[in-house]
């Protein structure tokens, strides 16, 4: 026994499975690694560099995913029922109504500022509360009316892609936190498939050992672990029982959890009750939605110059009059849009939509589950595996140069 452990060719050849397991766990590491960075692209495009799968194909990626997921798990007219037009018109009314001085104010102050400080301070009363008092009910009828049309006004999948495809970060975050346990098993499973690997080839190279052997082995192990790690994801797609055991791929395995991972990104960071309104201003229907907001207010301004209607047509023209109409109107489209910084609120609105999203995406078959992360694996997924074969091989190289003194190949 002593003199096997003292002897150097023990060493080597115990060395071939270990080496193997380090190729596996190194291929498969730099795989993910590969997938996912960098953000941007490295060295001398097009050819010479890197840029991560993901980020490279970013607007793509954000398409499947929004396909595979927000697409077939609910509505537009559903997601802005889960936030409750009520509870929104609600919470805009208790932002706007301890600031309407404020905003009424500024707004006279920069059109029409000699006619509001001539102004005596009763008749400004007279108008912070006509103002305070029409303000609810014009709430509710704006944002009854941006209710009924939400389905033309909001393209929810252009608003989730564009927003992905901007923050290639938080579109790594969402394949990263949804897949975290599948990564770290294709990392270890390098580990134990490369050594199972490496206890082939360590026999083939004792009965057989000619010079391509190890680098064919390193490889066979750098491309194997990968193809091996990722069908142990993904299949089997349904549970099969295999004697006492229920088999099925550990992906699919963890759909509920992974569901609830999901729904809790995408709700909190993306479909957050801010987006949706900025995304309904601003996006391609945005002129309408400026327009319905504008409609809605006009009857506020011309109801509260009615009370002294033919000083303030005197003070401010025609013209003038119009013009402050039209600044009403884009004063009340950026208080729109500034009115859901309070995170408590929307944190609120996000755990209601949350939850109908989890429910819809936990119902949904392995087939379509599937597609969430699938993707991520299957674009470009030839280069990963070449990749991983080559460094194989050249490990299998230098073992079989530095290991076993092999120096003419």
């Amino acid at each position: 026994m002593t003199s096997l452990l003292t002897n150097p060719e023990f060493w080597q050849y115990l060395s071939i499975p270990v080496i193997a397991a380090l190729i596996g766990w190194t291929t498969n590491w730099l795989a993910i690694k590969m997938t996912f960075y960098p953000l941007e692209f490295i060295g001398k495009p097009p050819i010479f560099g890197w840029q991560g799968i993901i980020p490279s194909k970013a607007r793509k990626m954000a398409a499947i995913s929004v396909d595979a997921t927000i697409a077939k798990i609910g509505t537009v007219d559903e997601i802005f029922q889960q936030i409750d037009p009520k509870v929104l018109a609600t919470h805009i009314i208790s932002s706007v109504d301890p600031r309407i001085e404020e905003y009424v104010d500024e707004m006279m102050a920069r059109e029409h500022p000699t006619f509001w400080e001539n102004l005596p301070s009763s008749a400004r009363k007279m108008v912070y509360e006509r103002v305070r008092k029409s303000t609810p009910q014009l709430v509710d009828n704006l944002v009854g009316d941006i209710s009924d049309n939400i389905e033309d006004l909001l393209d929810i999948k252009g608003m989730v892609i564009d927003r992905l495809a901007r923050d290639k970060r938080l579109l790594n975050r969402i394949f990263l936190e949804c897949g975290e346990v599948e990564f770290r098993f294709i990392i270890n499973s390098g580990l134990y498939f490369g050594f199972l690997f490496g206890l082939i080839q360590m026999a083939v190279w004792y009965v057989y050992p000619a010079w391509w052997v190890l680098p064919f082995f390193g490889l066979l192990v750098g491309w194997a672990t990968n193809w091996i790690a990722l069908n142990v994801i993904f299949r089997p797609l349904h549970a099969k029982k295999v004697g006492p055991f229920k088999v099925q791929g550990l992906f699919l395995k963890r759909q509920p959890e992974v569901a609830e991972s999901f729904c809790h990104i995408v709700t909190h960071e993306i479909l957050t009750v801010g987006n949706i309104i900025r995304a309904i201003m601003d996006g391609p229907k945005g002129d309408r939605a400026r327009n319905m907001v504008k409609k809605h207010i006009k009857p506020l301004v011309d109801e509260t110059a009615g009370m002294g209607k033919a000083l303030t047509q005197v003070a401010f023209g025609p013209t003038g009059f119009a013009t402050l109409k039209n600044q009403v109107g884009e004063k009340a489209i950026e208080i729109s849009k500034t009115s859901f910084t309070n995170p408590v609120f929307e944190q609120d609105r996000a755990r209601a939509v949350e939850s109908i999203m989890v429910e819809r995406m936990t119902a949904l078959s392995s087939e379509e589950f599937q597609d969430l992360l699938r993707p991520c694996f299957q674009e470009d997924e030839i280069k990963l595996i070449l990749v991983g074969a080559f460094l194989g091989m050249t490990a299998g190289i230098c073992q079989l140069v530095f290991v076993f003194g092999h120096a003419a190949l």
